[in-house]
């Protein structure tokens, strides 16, 4: 059983980018703005949030791993993992936590290519399309699913 009211916020690959990468698509908000803004949201839930930003798949995957046990839940921006890392699927899926699957575009909305997610059958919500209050609403989601687990979508 976790004891920590711990939080971890993964992003994925190129968010690092943000606030230069595709402004009309992503705004110019930075990362930093984007955790600034999921860590203010935490605090006034009660909770505590660490970040991690990976270019890279298995550091992410290990990031989850490693959160087993020691985090209360996961709010995930997999970026353009969303659409092809099974690894991540399978993680999370291990994962005993709330997760909470982020995205400041609508994937839904754009490409076809974009359309499918891997992360959204083991997620408990997905945030999609809301900029950056989408950190917000996904520590907010976080804290309303630890405070009723029946509230949990999926099952697990």
């Amino acid at each position: 059983m976790t004891t920590t009211s711990t939080v971890l916020l993964l992003s994925g690959p190129n968010l690092n980018l943000l606030g230069e990468r595709d402004p009309a698509v992503y705004g110019t908000a930075t990362l930093a703005d984007h955790v600034a803004t999921a860590e203010a949201a935490a605090v006034s839930a009660g909770l505590e949030l660490e970040h991690l930003q990976s270019n890279h798949e298995g550091v992410i995957v290990d990031a989850i791993h490693a959160a087993r046990g020691r985090c209360v839940a996961i709010i995930i921006n997999p970026a353009a993992l969303t659409h092809y890392a099974w690894s991540l699927h399978d993680a999370l899926d291990a994962f005993d936590g709330p997760v909470v699957e982020l995205h400041i575009s609508n994937p839904k909305e754009r490409e076809p290519w974009r359309h499918l997610s891997v992360v959204e059958p083991v997620a408990d919500r997905t945030i999609a399309g809301f900029g950056g209050d989408g950190y917000r609403l996904a520590v907010e989601a976080v804290a309303e699913l630890l405070e009723s687990p029946q509230a949990r979508g999926d099952g697990r």
